[in-house]
């Protein structure tokens, strides 16, 4: 047997990266389109944008974005095959809002000490998320830190760009009072809310069947978060006029519809008009959590906005039945009122 490297002896496993590299491979390189010129373990990742000369005025949208501590669940559970598809479809929706859609993705994966497995299945995840989306995943980093994060513990961030039409720009702009909301379900809290989530569910046991969720509890929080891609592209190839779209992230459903807001004003989100996945009410009880906070913290249960004129709402849930009309634009203050 080989003597350990003073590296891998201090806490860093080169040997370990790279065999995570060659796991990851096959599921990267089946996001790659003729756009990509590049390999996995290139410098720097090479992608044509050609195509964008087909464009009037085309316009990169970029993100950058985290899971959060939803990881630690991941840990908990000793699943990892779904963060990969949370940060991908995150990063997706938060420039889908802007009316883009996604070219290349990247990642940064980070723990304490290297699994090769374990990186190479939440890595194999967000490939999964790119195919889905027509999007390459471009390039990345994967780092072993030891000190700087806990052992059993894994960071995952990503990076997305796109592109737009800048006469197509979606910025809230036209939004007006008396224009509809419309909501697009959430599979469960996403990627926001866990700390919180975590704290208030930390005694109980996470892979028992629960009846009131029809699940365990830790696979209602590691659901995949949702992408709304082919929602919002299905309610532009009919023709709906989307005035503004809100991802409902941390901030909750109280911080991110006013962020694409005009000056002047509101909304009201009439609560009962959609569906609260149960493990909301389940967290709300046992935390003895006010409604206002829920709110601020959590989706519940909407995962998507889209602000429409009123004339549009036949169309567009003809398109994407799963819409439900859940409140109005109002004149008066930049904020969202709930009501029930």
């Amino acid at each position: 047997m080989s003597e350990k490297s003073a590296y891998a002896q201090a806490g860093v496993d080169i040997a370990a990266g790279q065999q995570a590299i060659e796991l990851m491979k096959t599921a990267v390189h089946a996001t790659f389109g003729p756009e990509v010129l590049s390999g996995v373990g290139s410098f720097g990742g090479l992608f044509a944008i050609s195509r964008l000369k087909e464009m009037e005025e085309p316009m990169l949208v970029a993100s950058t974005d985290g899971v959060g501590t939803k990881t630690m669940v991941a840990a908990q559970m000793g699943r990892w095959d779904g963060i990969g598809q949370d940060i991908v479809n995150h990063c997706l929706n938060d420039i889908l809002v802007q009316g883009a859609t996604p070219l290349f993705f990247m990642d940064y994966v980070a723990s304490s000490r290297l699994d090769p497995q374990q990186i190479a299945t939440v890595v194999g995840g967000a490939a999964q998320a790119c195919r889905a989306a027509g999007c390459a995943l471009l390039g990345g980093e994967t780092a072993e830190m030891p000190g700087v994060y806990q052992p059993g513990e894994l960071d995952l961030v990503g990076t997305i760009v796109g592109v737009a039409e800048r006469g197509k720009l979606i910025d809230g702009a036209r939004i007006q009072a008396g224009d509809v909301i419309l909501g697009l379900p959430s599979s469960g809290l996403h990627t926001n809310g866990y700390t919180l989530a975590r704290t208030v569910l930390s005694d109980l046991d996470w892979r028992e069947p629960q009846a009131e969720l029809g699940q365990s509890i830790g696979a209602a929080l590691l659901a995949i978060h949702r992408s709304y891609l082919r929602d919002v592209q299905a309610l532009w190839a009919a023709g709906v006029d989307v005035r503004g779209l809100a991802h409902i992230t941390g901030g909750g459903l109280i911080d991110n519809p006013p962020r694409i807001f005009p000056e002047g004003l509101g909304a009201v989100l009439w609560r009962g008009r959609w569906s609260e996945p149960p493990i909301f009410g389940l967290i709300q009880r046992l935390g003895n959590i006010a409604d206002t906070e829920m709110y601020h913290v959590f989706n519940m249960g909407l995962g998507m906005l889209a602000i429409v004129p009123p004339e549009d709402v036949p169309i567009a849930r003809q398109a994407v039945p799963e819409t439900a009309v859940v409140g109005e634009m109002v004149a008066g203050e930049n904020g969202v009122t709930i009501t029930l």
